[in-house]
Parts: structure tokens; sequence; C-alpha cells
């Protein structure tokens, strides 16, 4: 008690919530003296100590912030010791861990703190997967561990990060902050592959393609919170790495429209563009850029050239990768519509997650009502944009 007994804070409303902190810790300590088994009051001694770490004022004879997280750490630990299957427990030590790795800067010192708040972030999400935000916070603290280690382990640990936010997303398709996390650290991969001397082989992503997929996640989290200026800095610098005026170009195999379980060598692999409106196969031997039109129905379209596979984003229901059997060998992509099913195969299953990702990105978009925005990004009619340097600090959000 005599830790949080010197705690001051930096202004009258501070001073006035630390009495509360320092009052609520006094009933916890006497609980745990009359029951030293009694998990909840350490976890919530804890959380009083976290708490006050971020009302030390920095001017005073107050303890350090360091020396509270420090102490509520201890009382994290005894007790999870305690009750192992306490979640928020190890979610909020991760993050009181992640604080004082943060004090340390690109020390030895800080990269073991980080790799103690990994391994408790995993211990959140394993006795509760269902938790975005412990998902997000994993990801931003392998990031962190990634700028200190040295390089041979870095693209690991920055594949395992990638994961981590994209699992996030998938948990909570609008999750604006792991979704712009994501694009950030595609960004510092870009950057890290480009200075290294580009892929390293066949199967690696281009730099030009880890550039692509990082505007693609910023522009999302812009759309979905265009009043973010973070966001808006963000995709100022990124914009002009977008295949515009699309969102997203690549190729998929696809069968002839109508016949979803056709025989594989009727498959044929050709372009597809996706922007706000939808996605939209290009006929075979035309390259051209065609503007997608909503006037027809999703899987259905007729021109000069031939039907082509089409989908409409407010005709989607669902979509998910596909373990059909009858499909033609490779990362299956099912985009289910209103109208049935799309089948599509992937180049890859890093080519898959990226198509995966950019669709239930747009359907997000649409579904919260923001795809004037998203077409203002790519089509340039909403935003104009200045030349950016490439040297930008990215800031991190927390989930």
């Amino acid at each position: 008690m005599e830790l949080i007994d010197s705690v001051t804070g930096v202004d009258e409303e501070g001073r006035s919530r630390q009495r509360i902190l320092t009052y609520a810790a006094r009933r916890y300590a006497s609980a745990i003296a009359r029951n030293p088994g009694d998990y909840d009051a350490l976890y919530n001694w804890a959380l009083v100590l976290q708490e006050s770490a971020d009302n030390v004022n920095p001017d005073s004879t107050s303890p350090s912030k360091d020396a509270l997280l420090e102490e509520a750490c201890k009382k994290y630990d005894e007790a999870t010791h305690l009750c192992p299957t306490l979640h928020d427990a190890f979610y909020n030590w991760a993050i009181a861990i992640s604080d004082r790795a943060k004090m340390r800067g690109r020390t030895k010192e800080a990269e073991e703190f980080w790799k103690q708040a990994t391994k408790n972030y995993e211990k959140a999400v394993r006795l509760n997967w269902n938790s975005p935000q412990a998902l997000n916070n994993w990801g931003l603290a392998l990031q962190e561990l990634s700028a200190i280690v040295p390089a041979r382990e870095k693209q690991t640990i920055v594949k395992t990060a990638i994961s981590k936010f994209r699992a996030a997303i998938q948990l909570q398709f609008d999750f604006h902050r792991a979704i712009y996390n994501l694009g950030t650290v595609l960004y510092g991969l870009a950057e890290d592959t480009l200075r290294t001397g580009g892929s390293t082989g066949a199967k690696e992503v281009s730099p030009n393609e880890l550039y692509s997929q990082s505007a693609i996640y910023i522009a999302a989290a812009h759309a979905l919170k265009p009043s973010y200026s973070v966001y808006s800095s963000a995709l100022r610098l990124v914009r002009s790495m977008l295949p515009l005026p699309y969102l997203k170009v690549g190729y998929l195999t696809a069968p002839p429209v109508g016949t979803p379980v056709a025989p594989h060598n009727d498959w044929k692999r050709s372009q597809f563009i996706l922007n706000h409106e939808g996605l939209q196969q290009l006929s075979t031997g035309d390259e051209r850029q065609i503007p997608l039109s909503l006037s027809s129905r999703s899987g259905d379209m007729v021109n000069s050239d031939g039907r082509i596979v089409k989908v409409n984003i407010p005709d989607i229901v669902s979509v998910s990768i596909s373990a059909d059997l009858t499909l033609p060998p490779g990362p299956a992509l099912c985009i289910d519509t209103i109208y049935g099913p799309v089948f599509l195969i992937a180049d890859s299953w890093e080519s898959l997650d990226g198509w995966l990702d950019a669709i239930r990105l747009v359907y997000t978009v649409y579904a919260r009502g923001k795809s004037g925005v998203l077409a203002g990004i790519i089509t340039g009619f909403v935003f104009s944009f200045s030349v950016c340097s490439r040297l930008f600090c990215w800031p991190v959000y927390h989930g």
C-alpha cells in the first residue's frame, strides 16, 4: 500500500481519481489479508496499480510509473497462479508488460519484455479465443518485437503478427484498428523486402504487391472511420499504391458462368477487378479495365465477348474458404450470394487471404453505409492528395 499511497495525480481530476483508486486498493488489500486465495481481489488490485501508473505526475515525488506497473505484474502473476483460467488477467498483464517495454526503447531488456507480453497475449487468446482486442494487441507486440530481434528472425515474427491482425479482423470485420494495423505491418514488410533486394523466390510476395495490400487495409480503415486523422494521413501516403480506379486487381481461376461444378478442364485463369461495387472477371483475351455496373445480377453478365463472372457487393451473403472436393486443386474461395454460390480458385494461399480480406472489407464498408467514402478513395472524386514522402511514423492502435 505504501507505493500506491504516495501517488499524486497530474491535476485536480487526476488527484480525485487517485483517491478513489487508493480507497479501492485498501479494500482489495484487506480482502487478501482475510483470504490469501482471493484471486479476484489480487486481479482487481493489479488493475488499480496499472491505472494508477497512468495517473503518475512525472514532476512529483510519486513512485515511478514503471514501479507501479512492476507491482501490478506481480499481482497478475499471483492471481493467475491461483486461477490459471483467468484470461482477463493474462490480457491486462500483457498490456502492463508492453507498457514497461515501451519505456526501454530498442534494448535487450525491452526485447525480453515484448517476448513476455506475446506469451501472455497467447495465453489470453487460448483461454478466450473470441477476443479480437487480444489478437490485435498480440499482433502489435509481435510487430514491436520484430523491430528489435536480429534480422534473420524478423520476417518470421512479422508474418506471425500479420496472422494475428488477420484473425482479429475475421472475428470482427469492422475492427478498424486491426485493419489499420495490418496495413501498417504490410507496409513495413514491403519496405524491408525492397531494402533487401526484393522477393526471395517465386512463392514470395513482391514489394509492389505488399504495398498494394497495405493500401487496401488502410483505405478500408479510413472508409470505416473517415474522421480519424491518423487514417487520413496514412491514406495520403499509400493511395497511389492501389491499382486505381480499382481497389484490387489480380488473377483467379473460374468455371464457366452458370456451371459452378464444371469439369476441371473448363475452369480458366483470368484477371479479376474489385471496387466498391463488386468483383468482376475480365473477358478472356481482354485485359482492359471494364467499369462495373450494378445493372446485372451477380454471377451472370453478358457482353460482346461472352459471359463473365460478376458479383455485386449487395448480393453477398458470406465469403469463406471452400473445402469442396469437387473443385479443381488449389486454394478455393466461395462467395455465397442471394443467387447462389460463386466458386473461385486463387493462385496461392497468400493470394487467397488477400482476396478473402479485400472482398469482406468492401462488403463490411457497404454494410456500414460507407461505400461512398470508399468510392471517393478509389475514383478520386472526393479526395485530392498531395505528394507525400515515404518517411512516415506509423501510429498503432491497441484493442
